[in-house]
Protein backbone atom coordinates (compact mmCIF):
# COMPACT_ATOMS: atom_id res chain seq x y z
CA UNK A 1 0.00 0.00 0.00
CA UNK A 2 1.06 3.25 -0.63
CA UNK A 3 2.25 5.74 2.30
CA UNK A 4 -0.85 7.62 3.47
CA UNK A 5 -0.22 11.97 3.95
CA UNK A 6 -1.02 11.73 7.27
CA UNK A 7 2.36 9.65 8.24
CA UNK A 8 4.30 11.29 5.59
CA UNK A 9 3.96 14.63 6.68
CA UNK A 10 3.87 13.61 10.65
CA UNK A 11 7.44 11.79 10.37
CA UNK A 12 8.49 14.34 7.53
CA UNK A 13 9.44 11.34 5.45
CA UNK A 14 11.66 12.04 2.63
CA UNK A 15 13.19 10.71 -0.60
CA UNK A 16 11.65 8.83 -3.16
CA UNK A 17 8.00 8.09 -2.89
CA UNK A 18 4.51 7.69 -4.61
CA UNK A 19 1.12 9.07 -3.51
CA UNK A 20 -2.21 9.14 -4.11
CA UNK A 21 -5.09 11.19 -3.58
CA UNK A 22 -7.76 13.88 -4.23
CA UNK A 23 -6.04 17.36 -6.14
CA UNK A 24 -7.89 19.81 -4.01
CA UNK A 25 -6.53 22.88 -5.71
CA UNK A 26 -4.09 23.34 -9.23
CA UNK A 27 -2.06 26.76 -9.73
CA UNK A 28 -0.58 26.91 -12.96
CA UNK A 29 2.57 29.58 -14.13
CA UNK A 30 4.46 28.75 -17.22
CA UNK A 31 7.43 27.16 -15.81
CA UNK A 32 5.35 25.25 -13.06
CA UNK A 33 2.36 24.41 -11.34
CA UNK A 34 1.42 24.16 -7.45
CA UNK A 35 -1.34 20.85 -6.83
CA UNK A 36 -2.62 20.31 -3.54
CA UNK A 37 -3.50 17.35 -2.72
CA UNK A 38 -5.40 15.55 -0.25
CA UNK A 39 -5.99 11.33 0.70
CA UNK A 40 -8.10 12.01 3.42
CA UNK A 41 -6.01 10.51 6.18
CA UNK A 42 -5.54 14.30 7.68
CA UNK A 43 -6.22 17.49 7.40
CA UNK A 44 -3.16 19.03 6.15
CA UNK A 45 -2.61 18.77 2.27
CA UNK A 46 0.53 18.14 0.45
CA UNK A 47 1.83 20.60 -2.06
CA UNK A 48 3.22 18.67 -5.08
CA UNK A 49 5.46 21.12 -7.89
CA UNK A 50 4.94 19.70 -11.33
CA UNK A 51 7.67 21.28 -13.62
CA UNK A 52 6.48 22.41 -17.31
CA UNK A 53 9.09 19.74 -18.51
CA UNK A 54 6.88 16.72 -17.63
CA UNK A 55 4.96 14.72 -20.38
CA UNK A 56 1.74 15.73 -19.78
CA UNK A 57 2.28 18.87 -18.52
CA UNK A 58 -0.94 20.61 -20.08
CA UNK A 59 -3.60 17.75 -18.76
CA UNK A 60 -1.69 18.23 -15.83
CA UNK A 61 -2.20 21.68 -14.78
CA UNK A 62 -5.58 21.73 -16.40
CA UNK A 63 -6.79 19.02 -13.95
CA UNK A 64 -10.06 20.49 -11.58
CA UNK A 65 -10.95 20.21 -7.90
CA UNK A 66 -11.97 16.61 -7.20
CA UNK A 67 -9.72 14.61 -9.96
CA UNK A 68 -7.89 11.61 -7.93
CA UNK A 69 -3.93 11.46 -9.13
CA UNK A 70 -0.97 8.94 -8.63
CA UNK A 71 1.96 10.90 -8.24
CA UNK A 72 5.54 10.00 -8.34
CA UNK A 73 7.90 12.43 -6.40
CA UNK A 74 10.42 13.32 -4.58
CA UNK A 75 9.66 14.73 -0.85
CA UNK A 76 11.65 16.94 0.65
CA UNK A 77 11.60 19.90 3.10
CA UNK A 78 10.04 22.49 1.92
CA UNK A 79 10.78 25.97 2.31
CA UNK A 80 8.02 27.68 1.87
CA UNK A 81 5.34 28.69 5.23
CA UNK A 82 2.44 26.48 6.36
CA UNK A 83 4.39 23.56 5.71
CA UNK A 84 7.37 21.01 6.40
CA UNK A 85 7.57 18.54 3.24
CA UNK A 86 6.68 19.15 -0.46
CA UNK A 87 6.95 17.04 -3.07
CA UNK A 88 8.99 17.64 -6.69
CA UNK A 89 6.76 15.26 -8.94
CA UNK A 90 8.45 13.20 -11.81
CA UNK A 91 5.82 11.72 -13.14
CA UNK A 92 1.37 12.11 -12.62
CA UNK A 93 -0.67 9.51 -13.29
CA UNK A 94 -4.66 10.82 -13.66
CA UNK A 95 -6.78 8.03 -12.02
CA UNK A 96 -10.25 9.41 -12.95
CA UNK A 97 -11.20 12.79 -14.18
CA UNK A 98 -14.32 15.25 -13.51
CA UNK A 99 -15.67 18.10 -14.94
CA UNK A 100 -17.26 21.90 -13.42
CA UNK A 101 -20.32 20.07 -12.23
CA UNK A 102 -18.26 18.59 -9.70
CA UNK A 103 -20.32 19.96 -6.39
CA UNK A 104 -17.10 20.96 -3.87
CA UNK A 105 -15.76 23.73 -5.70
CA UNK A 106 -13.04 26.45 -3.73
CA UNK A 107 -16.02 28.69 -2.95
CA UNK A 108 -17.47 28.52 0.32
CA UNK A 109 -20.50 25.84 0.76
CA UNK A 110 -23.45 25.86 2.96
CA UNK A 111 -23.27 22.58 5.27
CA UNK A 112 -27.45 22.14 4.29
CA UNK A 113 -26.19 22.01 0.45
CA UNK A 114 -23.00 18.92 1.86
CA UNK A 115 -25.92 16.97 3.38
CA UNK A 116 -27.77 16.80 0.03
CA UNK A 117 -24.24 15.78 -1.29
CA UNK A 118 -23.20 13.30 1.61
CA UNK A 119 -21.26 10.74 -0.29
CA UNK A 120 -18.76 13.56 -1.37
CA UNK A 121 -18.71 15.57 1.69
CA UNK A 122 -15.97 13.47 3.39
CA UNK A 123 -13.40 14.83 0.56
CA UNK A 124 -13.94 18.38 2.64
CA UNK A 125 -11.78 19.83 5.19
CA UNK A 126 -14.50 19.79 7.80
CA UNK A 127 -15.90 16.68 7.09
CA UNK A 128 -12.68 15.01 6.67
CA UNK A 129 -12.08 15.94 10.38
CA UNK A 130 -15.39 15.30 11.54
CA UNK A 131 -15.42 11.92 10.40
CA UNK A 132 -11.41 11.39 11.64
CA UNK A 133 -12.76 12.27 14.62
CA UNK A 134 -15.44 10.37 15.13
CA UNK A 135 -13.44 7.12 14.35
CA UNK A 136 -10.86 8.52 17.15
CA UNK A 137 -13.92 8.94 19.73
CA UNK A 138 -14.89 5.26 18.33
CA UNK A 139 -12.05 3.88 18.84
CA UNK A 140 -11.27 6.04 22.32
CA UNK A 141 -14.80 4.22 23.46
CA UNK A 142 -13.48 0.65 22.99
CA UNK A 143 -10.43 1.08 24.73
CA UNK A 144 -11.63 3.04 27.36
CA UNK A 145 -13.88 -0.20 28.53
CA UNK A 146 -11.31 -2.52 27.49
CA UNK A 147 -8.66 -1.03 29.85
CA UNK A 148 -11.53 -1.60 32.45
CA UNK A 149 -11.95 -5.45 31.42
CA UNK A 150 -15.37 -4.56 29.79
CA UNK A 151 -16.82 -6.80 27.77
CA UNK A 152 -18.33 -5.57 24.07
CA UNK A 153 -21.15 -7.52 23.40
CA UNK A 154 -24.03 -7.19 20.81
CA UNK A 155 -27.83 -6.56 21.46
CA UNK A 156 -30.63 -7.31 19.12
CA UNK A 157 -31.85 -4.74 16.73
CA UNK A 158 -34.78 -6.34 16.12
CA UNK A 159 -37.05 -6.62 19.77
CA UNK A 160 -40.59 -7.41 20.82
CA UNK A 161 -40.58 -5.09 23.68
CA UNK A 162 -40.69 -1.21 23.81
CA UNK A 163 -37.71 -0.75 26.95
CA UNK A 164 -38.30 3.27 27.08
CA UNK A 165 -42.12 2.91 26.71
CA UNK A 166 -42.82 6.17 24.98
CA UNK A 167 -43.81 4.35 21.79
CA UNK A 168 -41.79 5.63 19.28
CA UNK A 169 -40.53 2.51 17.83
CA UNK A 170 -40.30 1.61 13.81
CA UNK A 171 -42.32 -1.81 13.28
CA UNK A 172 -40.61 -4.63 11.57
CA UNK A 173 -42.73 -6.62 9.21
CA UNK A 174 -42.69 -9.03 6.47
CA UNK A 175 -46.91 -8.03 5.72
CA UNK A 176 -46.71 -6.34 1.90
CA UNK A 177 -48.66 -3.16 4.00
CA UNK A 178 -49.66 -2.19 0.45
CA UNK A 179 -51.96 -5.44 -0.37
CA UNK A 180 -52.88 -5.60 3.79
CA UNK A 181 -55.81 -3.97 5.29
CA UNK A 182 -54.06 -2.76 8.73
CA UNK A 183 -57.00 -3.61 10.94
CA UNK A 184 -56.78 -7.59 9.66
CA UNK A 185 -53.39 -7.94 10.41
CA UNK A 186 -52.69 -11.14 12.85
CA UNK A 187 -49.22 -10.79 13.85
CA UNK A 188 -49.18 -14.29 14.58
CA UNK A 189 -49.20 -14.91 11.00
CA UNK A 190 -45.60 -12.06 10.45
CA UNK A 191 -42.75 -13.61 10.35
CA UNK A 192 -41.30 -13.76 13.55
CA UNK A 193 -44.68 -14.48 14.90
CA UNK A 194 -45.56 -10.86 17.22
CA UNK A 195 -44.97 -7.86 16.45
CA UNK A 196 -41.63 -6.43 16.32
CA UNK A 197 -39.96 -3.15 15.86
CA UNK A 198 -36.44 -1.65 15.55
CA UNK A 199 -34.73 -1.26 19.01
CA UNK A 200 -34.62 2.42 21.33
CA UNK A 201 -32.29 0.64 23.23
CA UNK A 202 -29.82 -2.80 24.70
CA UNK A 203 -30.19 -1.56 27.78
CA UNK A 204 -32.29 -4.84 28.68
CA UNK A 205 -30.27 -7.22 27.08
CA UNK A 206 -27.11 -5.69 28.29
CA UNK A 207 -28.58 -6.11 31.75
CA UNK A 208 -29.23 -10.16 31.35
CA UNK A 209 -25.38 -10.19 30.07
CA UNK A 210 -23.88 -7.89 33.00
CA UNK A 211 -25.50 -10.73 35.45
CA UNK A 212 -23.20 -13.71 34.41
CA UNK A 213 -20.39 -11.42 32.45
CA UNK A 214 -20.38 -8.89 35.49
CA UNK A 215 -19.08 -5.67 33.22
CA UNK A 216 -20.36 -5.00 29.91
CA UNK A 217 -21.14 -2.24 27.20
CA UNK A 218 -23.14 -2.59 23.83
CA UNK A 219 -21.77 -0.05 21.21
CA UNK A 220 -24.39 0.14 17.90
CA UNK A 221 -27.40 1.52 16.41
CA UNK A 222 -30.25 2.82 17.95
CA UNK A 223 -33.54 3.93 16.29
CA UNK A 224 -36.57 6.08 17.36
CA UNK A 225 -39.38 7.30 15.15
CA UNK A 226 -39.70 10.47 16.77
CA UNK A 227 -40.88 12.64 14.69
CA UNK A 228 -38.49 15.80 15.58
CA UNK A 229 -36.59 17.66 12.77
CA UNK A 230 -34.33 19.45 15.25
CA UNK A 231 -30.61 19.82 15.25
CA UNK A 232 -30.38 17.41 18.20
CA UNK A 233 -32.44 14.25 16.86
CA UNK A 234 -32.11 11.69 14.74
CA UNK A 235 -34.07 9.03 13.32
CA UNK A 236 -31.04 6.71 13.49
CA UNK A 237 -28.25 7.05 16.06
CA UNK A 238 -25.62 5.32 18.26
CA UNK A 239 -25.68 4.22 21.51
CA UNK A 240 -22.78 3.49 23.74
CA UNK A 241 -24.48 1.47 27.16
CA UNK A 242 -22.60 -0.13 29.46
CA UNK A 243 -23.90 -1.84 32.65
CA UNK A 244 -22.46 -3.43 35.40
CA UNK A 245 -23.15 -5.78 38.54
CA UNK A 246 -22.49 -5.25 42.08
CA UNK A 247 -22.44 -1.34 41.46
CA UNK A 248 -24.91 1.19 42.55
CA UNK A 249 -25.54 4.46 41.27
CA UNK A 250 -22.43 6.19 42.64
CA UNK A 251 -20.21 3.60 40.71
CA UNK A 252 -22.29 4.74 37.72
CA UNK A 253 -21.85 8.41 38.00
CA UNK A 254 -17.88 7.92 38.78
CA UNK A 255 -17.78 5.81 35.60
CA UNK A 256 -19.30 7.94 33.18
CA UNK A 257 -17.41 11.26 34.60
CA UNK A 258 -14.12 8.95 34.07
CA UNK A 259 -15.47 7.99 30.22
CA UNK A 260 -16.45 11.93 29.49
CA UNK A 261 -12.71 13.00 30.74
CA UNK A 262 -11.36 10.21 28.99
CA UNK A 263 -12.67 11.14 25.51
CA UNK A 264 -12.23 14.63 26.28
CA UNK A 265 -8.25 13.81 26.98
CA UNK A 266 -8.01 11.36 24.02
CA UNK A 267 -9.23 13.75 21.40
CA UNK A 268 -6.55 16.23 22.53
CA UNK A 269 -3.67 14.30 22.44
CA UNK A 270 -4.33 12.56 19.72
CA UNK A 271 -6.91 14.47 17.03
CA UNK A 272 -5.85 18.04 18.25
CA UNK A 273 -5.43 19.11 14.43
CA UNK A 274 -9.02 17.74 13.09
CA UNK A 275 -10.35 19.28 16.39
CA UNK A 276 -9.06 22.52 15.50
CA UNK A 277 -10.20 22.49 12.25
CA UNK A 278 -14.12 22.34 13.86
CA UNK A 279 -13.75 24.55 15.93
CA UNK A 280 -12.13 27.32 13.28
CA UNK A 281 -15.12 26.35 11.20
CA UNK A 282 -17.50 26.91 14.10
CA UNK A 283 -15.88 29.94 15.68
CA UNK A 284 -15.15 28.06 18.66
CA UNK A 285 -11.45 28.09 19.27
CA UNK A 286 -11.68 28.75 22.80
CA UNK A 287 -13.78 25.68 23.44
CA UNK A 288 -10.55 23.73 24.10
CA UNK A 289 -10.35 25.72 27.07
CA UNK A 290 -13.81 24.90 28.24
CA UNK A 291 -12.94 21.11 27.61
CA UNK A 292 -9.82 21.30 29.58
CA UNK A 293 -12.00 22.39 32.47
CA UNK A 294 -14.29 19.52 32.54
CA UNK A 295 -11.49 17.19 32.13
CA UNK A 296 -9.53 18.27 35.00
CA UNK A 297 -12.47 19.14 37.34
CA UNK A 298 -14.58 17.16 39.35
CA UNK A 299 -18.17 16.68 38.47
CA UNK A 300 -20.37 18.37 41.21
CA UNK A 301 -23.45 16.01 42.82
CA UNK A 302 -26.74 17.31 43.47
CA UNK A 303 -30.22 16.21 44.17
CA UNK A 304 -32.50 16.30 41.29
CA UNK A 305 -34.79 18.60 44.61
CA UNK A 306 -31.65 20.76 45.17
CA UNK A 307 -31.59 21.72 41.68
CA UNK A 308 -34.88 22.49 41.98
CA UNK A 309 -34.66 24.95 44.68
CA UNK A 310 -31.38 26.61 43.36
CA UNK A 311 -33.33 27.11 40.02
CA UNK A 312 -36.48 28.58 42.08
CA UNK A 313 -34.49 31.09 43.74
CA UNK A 314 -32.47 32.00 41.03
CA UNK A 315 -34.55 35.06 39.64
CA UNK A 316 -34.21 33.44 36.56
CA UNK A 317 -37.20 34.30 33.63
CA UNK A 318 -36.95 30.46 32.74
CA UNK A 319 -39.31 29.89 29.30
CA UNK A 320 -40.06 26.58 31.05
CA UNK A 321 -41.72 26.29 34.75
CA UNK A 322 -39.56 24.92 37.03
CA UNK A 323 -41.15 23.29 39.89
CA UNK A 324 -41.13 19.90 41.82
CA UNK A 325 -41.88 16.93 39.55
CA UNK A 326 -41.52 18.95 35.64
CA UNK A 327 -38.73 17.59 33.34
CA UNK A 328 -35.36 19.79 33.91
CA UNK A 329 -34.96 21.54 30.50
CA UNK A 330 -32.20 22.28 28.58
CA UNK A 331 -32.01 25.66 29.85
CA UNK A 332 -32.64 24.60 33.25
CA UNK A 333 -29.43 21.97 32.83
CA UNK A 334 -27.08 25.07 31.33
CA UNK A 335 -27.58 27.26 34.36
CA UNK A 336 -26.66 24.79 36.85
CA UNK A 337 -23.38 24.30 34.41
CA UNK A 338 -22.38 27.59 33.04
CA UNK A 339 -23.96 29.89 35.61
CA UNK A 340 -24.26 28.31 39.11
CA UNK A 341 -21.64 25.34 39.20
CA UNK A 342 -19.45 26.42 36.40
CA UNK A 343 -18.32 23.65 36.42
CA UNK A 344 -19.61 19.82 35.55
CA UNK A 345 -22.38 18.17 37.55
CA UNK A 346 -24.54 15.10 38.36
CA UNK A 347 -28.05 15.51 39.13
CA UNK A 348 -29.67 12.34 41.18
CA UNK A 349 -32.53 10.77 42.40
CA UNK A 350 -35.41 12.10 40.18
CA UNK A 351 -39.15 11.89 40.61
CA UNK A 352 -40.00 8.40 39.21
CA UNK A 353 -42.80 10.11 37.46
CA UNK A 354 -39.83 11.16 35.15
CA UNK A 355 -38.09 8.26 34.47
CA UNK A 356 -38.63 4.33 33.14
CA UNK A 357 -40.03 1.48 34.64
CA UNK A 358 -36.76 0.01 35.59
CA UNK A 359 -34.98 2.45 37.55
CA UNK A 360 -34.15 1.53 41.34
CA UNK A 361 -37.27 3.19 43.71
CA UNK A 362 -36.30 5.25 46.73
CA UNK A 363 -37.65 4.38 50.10
CA UNK A 364 -39.37 7.80 49.61
CA UNK A 365 -41.52 5.80 47.21
CA UNK A 366 -41.10 9.54 45.09
CA UNK A 367 -38.03 9.11 43.40
CA UNK A 368 -35.99 6.75 41.97
CA UNK A 369 -31.67 6.35 41.97
CA UNK A 370 -31.27 8.22 38.29
CA UNK A 371 -28.68 10.09 36.93
CA UNK A 372 -27.99 12.95 34.73
CA UNK A 373 -24.42 14.10 33.40
CA UNK A 374 -24.42 17.70 32.33
CA UNK A 375 -21.49 19.32 30.81
CA UNK A 376 -21.52 23.59 30.02
CA UNK A 377 -22.69 24.68 27.39
CA UNK A 378 -24.58 21.67 26.23
CA UNK A 379 -26.87 20.52 29.13
CA UNK A 380 -27.34 16.61 29.65
CA UNK A 381 -25.13 14.64 27.89
CA UNK A 382 -25.61 11.02 29.96
CA UNK A 383 -28.36 9.59 31.61
CA UNK A 384 -28.35 6.50 33.53
CA UNK A 385 -29.64 4.77 36.94
CA UNK A 386 -29.63 1.79 39.16
CA UNK A 387 -31.27 -0.72 37.84
CA UNK A 388 -34.59 -2.22 40.33
CA UNK A 389 -33.04 -5.18 41.88
CA UNK A 390 -36.07 -6.11 43.84
CA UNK A 391 -38.57 -8.16 42.03
CA UNK A 392 -41.21 -7.19 43.74
CA UNK A 393 -41.34 -3.66 43.17
CA UNK A 394 -39.97 -3.93 39.49
CA UNK A 395 -43.03 -6.04 39.04
CA UNK A 396 -45.60 -2.98 41.14
CA UNK A 397 -44.18 -0.52 38.80
CA UNK A 398 -44.10 -2.36 35.96
CA UNK A 399 -48.43 -2.85 36.88
CA UNK A 400 -48.37 0.60 37.71
CA UNK A 401 -47.60 2.12 34.25
CA UNK A 402 -50.06 -0.25 32.67
CA UNK A 403 -47.01 -2.61 30.58
CA UNK A 404 -47.26 -5.91 29.19
CA UNK A 405 -45.83 -8.10 32.20
CA UNK A 406 -45.34 -11.52 30.68
CA UNK A 407 -43.54 -9.99 27.29
CA UNK A 408 -40.98 -9.11 30.07
CA UNK A 409 -41.08 -12.63 31.73
CA UNK A 410 -36.88 -13.16 31.14
CA UNK A 411 -36.47 -9.52 32.27
CA UNK A 412 -38.51 -10.26 35.73
CA UNK A 413 -36.29 -13.92 36.03
CA UNK A 414 -32.93 -11.73 36.25
CA UNK A 415 -34.34 -10.58 39.63
CA UNK A 416 -35.75 -14.18 40.54
CA UNK A 417 -32.36 -15.60 39.83
CA UNK A 418 -29.89 -14.48 41.87
CA UNK A 419 -30.23 -10.93 41.68
CA UNK A 420 -27.86 -7.99 42.69
CA UNK A 421 -27.85 -4.44 42.95
CA UNK A 422 -26.62 -3.18 39.48
CA UNK A 423 -26.38 0.07 37.44
CA UNK A 424 -25.91 1.53 33.76
CA UNK A 425 -25.50 4.37 31.50
CA UNK A 426 -26.42 5.55 28.01
CA UNK A 427 -24.76 8.12 25.85
CA UNK A 428 -25.83 8.93 22.77
CA UNK A 429 -22.88 9.14 20.72
CA UNK A 430 -23.56 11.88 18.11
CA UNK A 431 -24.34 13.82 21.20
CA UNK A 432 -21.12 13.86 22.20
CA UNK A 433 -19.27 14.59 19.20
CA UNK A 434 -21.31 17.58 18.53
CA UNK A 435 -20.28 18.56 22.22
CA UNK A 436 -16.28 18.01 21.37
CA UNK A 437 -16.70 19.36 17.92
CA UNK A 438 -18.98 22.55 18.74
CA UNK A 439 -20.73 21.44 15.29
CA UNK A 440 -24.25 22.55 15.38
CA UNK A 441 -26.16 19.96 13.42
CA UNK A 442 -26.37 16.15 14.31
CA UNK A 443 -26.92 15.56 10.57
CA UNK A 444 -23.30 16.28 10.84
CA UNK A 445 -21.67 14.49 12.67
CA UNK A 446 -22.89 11.19 11.53
CA UNK A 447 -21.84 10.42 7.77
CA UNK A 448 -25.76 9.74 6.36
CA UNK A 449 -28.20 10.85 8.78
CA UNK A 450 -31.43 9.69 8.67
CA UNK A 451 -34.64 11.86 9.42
CA UNK A 452 -38.04 12.61 8.85
CA UNK A 453 -38.73 13.07 5.58
CA UNK A 454 -35.02 11.92 4.70
CA UNK A 455 -33.38 8.38 3.72
CA UNK A 456 -31.57 9.69 0.94
CA UNK A 457 -28.13 7.07 0.33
Amino acid sequence: MKLRLQKILKDKIVGENTVVGWVRSVRKTKRFSFIILNDGSTSSSLQIIADSDLENYDMISSMLAGTSVEISGILVESQGKNQDIEMQATSINILGQTDDNYPLQKKATSLEFLRSNAHLRSRTTTFGAMFRLRHAMAFATHQFFNERSFCYVNTPIITGIDAEGAGEMFSVTSFDLSKKNLKDLNFKDDYFGKSTNLAVTGQLEAECLALGLGAVYTFGPTFRSENSNTPRHLSEFWMIEPEVAFADLNDIIDLAADYIKYLINYALENSLEDLKVLLKFNDSEDHIDELCQVRDNTFKKITYSEAISILEESGQNFEFKTEWGSELQTEHERYLTDTYFKSPVAVTDYPKSCKAFYMKQNDDNKTVRAMDMLVPGVGEIIGGSQREDSLEKLESRINELGMDSEALWWYRDLRRFGTVPHAGFGLGFERVLMYISKMKNIRDVIPFPRTPQNAEF
